[in-house]
């Protein structure tokens, strides 16, 4: 773990939610991601200001402000979601101002966080990045006109115990809440998408791009997706999904927009690659924004709780009007542009999601129960730039041919156009959705095992997973809080997780870190 005292005299900032943070420990004099120290400083200010409201707000009625200020606000505090200090003192101003709506006094410093005893800052930061990641599903499902009031009034606890001297059991507990509330949220937001858009089902989505005018969108958020397909029909602009709103092209309501065409690049972290004199816009719904190159910057247009300096940013009216004109300027390519995947394929074929496979459900267990199929193979999770990824590539590539892999997230980038053929009439690669998609993967193990009589524990069904961000924290909870075991996480393990902590969740639900697939297959498989 990094030494974050105070008194370091070469420490400007401390930050290690992300995988990637420096050395493995945490970043001290600038984000690995692209985050300025002042950047970091000001989103500490704000995770104090939340902290602040929230005591402030304890045995209180919330209204739909305070709601969604504290919901926008820790999405913002996500891993490149915003490097704009004007807009996050911004947020920090109106925190002010709603504290002393409801009479605040105490005062919080982030910093205390970072800087409390290891076991204490471990289980606090677990939390406190297991509510980031929840709030973007939280944000994603109120667009949509759906919440949840348990899910809200989990934010305020949440947040108001990090000003609380609570035994470390106490803490503990928490951190399980908060991945069964997690849970709702998850529900919530399917529950909001399916109602939205239809039930996704599996289609085929191709990596080329046609000739003319295009646009790519990236992030998360199906709504401004919508509103854009929307506002381009009939125009002669082409949609292309870019990183993790690939799964857009599986919902009925969107994919009949003759105009989404296809996917373009692969995963978050080639972006600067990718998008490098790419001739159209990009707009960036969520996460995750890396710091554009001038080779794209012109180009780029924010929304939502996304910003960078200098960027053109959409606000809440959500005119595209400008990613429009930017798009018909530009021209897009003057031929077709074959295009793929990073093993080479050209087909995607996302919308695998709980109602199809459950949809499905009794040709999966005859052929479990004739031998067919014998093991389940969730691979998943965020990508990510750092070496050892990989392995999740080779993994994939080394499971036996009667065996099914269920994906989700932008990990599947890393496999998700090989070939792999079917099993038993199925297809061996099954795409779940985004990150959130979770949830999917959940309700179909737990579907299966009361199919079969027995616990998710006791399936044939191994969890593979890859973080990246604080959203990939509070999925992890999620399954911890069901008391999923035998996890396998990688490609490292969480720099915020003490030893003593590990040590309990080694115990308790048997989590591993990643080794080589071959080692890793012939432990699973024995």
């Amino acid at each position: 773990m990094a030494n974050c005292n105070k008194e370091d005299a070469g420490m400007e900032m401390f930050c290690f939610q992300c995988e990637q943070t420096a050395n493995g420990s945490g970043c001290t004099r600038g984000g690995v991601c692209g985050k300025k120290v002042d950047t970091a400083l000001l989103q500490d200010k704000l995770t104090s200001r939340l902290v602040e409201l929230s005591c402030a707000a304890e045995g209180k009625p919330h209204d739909a402000e305070t709601d969604n200020f504290i919901v926008d606000s820790l999405f913002t505090t996500i891993t490149n979601v915003n490097f704009d200090d004007t807009d996050i003192e911004a947020l920090c101003s109106r925190g002010d101002v709603l504290i002393r709506k409801y009479g605040g006094s105490c005062l919080f410093s982030a910093e205390d966080v970072w800087h409390a005893d290891e076991d204490v800052r471990s289980l606090e930061s677990l939390l406190l990045f297991g509510m980031r990641g929840m709030a973007a599903y939280a944000h994603h499902a109120r667009v949509l006109g759906k919440e949840d009031p348990d899910v809200n009034a989990f934010f305020y606890k949440g947040l108001a115990s990090l000003a609380k001297d609570l035994a470390m059991d106490e803490r503990l507990a928490l951190v399980m809440e908060c991945g069964q509330v997690n849970l709702k949220c998850m529900a919530l937001l399917n529950d909001a998408n399916v109602g939205a858009y239809g039930k996704p089902e599996p289609t085929p989505v191709s990596t080329d791009i046609e000739a003319g005018p295009f646009i790519i969108v990236t992030g998360h958020d199906l709504r401004d997706l919508k509103l854009l397909l929307e506002q381009t029909e009939g125009k002669g602009v082409n949609i292309y999904t870019h990183g993790e709103m690939l799964p857009a092209h599986a919902y009925p309501e969107l994919k009949r927009y003759a105009h989404l065409k296809g996917n373009f690049g692969t995963a978050w972290q080639n972006q600067k690659k990718e998008f490098a004199d790419v001739p159209a816009p990009i707009l960036f719904t969520t996460n995750c924004l890396m710091p554009p190159t001038p080779s794209y910057s012109d180009r780029v247009f924010t929304t939502s709780v996304v910003g960078y300096p200098g960027m053109a940013h959409i606000d809440g009216k959500k005119d595209f009007t400008p990613v429009i004109e930017k798009a018909l300027a530009l021209g897009g390519y003057a031929e077709k542009r074959e295009m793929s995947g990073l093993n080479g394929g050209h087909v995607l074929t996302p919308g695998f999601g709980v109602d199809t496979v459950l949809s499905i459900a009794d040709q999966v267990i005859d052929a479990v129960k004739t031998g067919k199929i014998k093991h389940f193979f969730l691979v998943g999770g965020c990508d990510g730039a750092k070496p050892g990824r990989n392995y999740y590539t080779d993994f994939v590539k080394q499971t036996p041919e009667d065996s099914v892999i269920l994906t989700l997230a932008c990990g599947k980038y890393r496999f998700n156009d090989l070939d792999l053929g079917t099993v038993a009439g199925l297809p061996r690669i099954m795409d779940m959705g985004q990150c959130n998609d979770a949830y999917s993967a959940i309700q179909v193990a737990i579907a299966l095992a009361q199919a079969f009589g027995c616990g998710v524990n006791d399936l044939p069904l191994s969890m593979v997973l890859s973080w990246y961000e604080q959203k990939a924290v509070c999925i992890l909870l999620t399954l911890l809080s069901l008391g999923i075991k035998n996890i396998y996480l990688g490609p490292t393990l969480p720099a915020f997780v003490s030893p003593n902590v590990l040590n309990i969740l080694v115990e308790k639900f048997n989590i591993s870190p990643i080794s080589t697939p071959g080692e890793d297959l012939k432990k699973i498989l024995g």
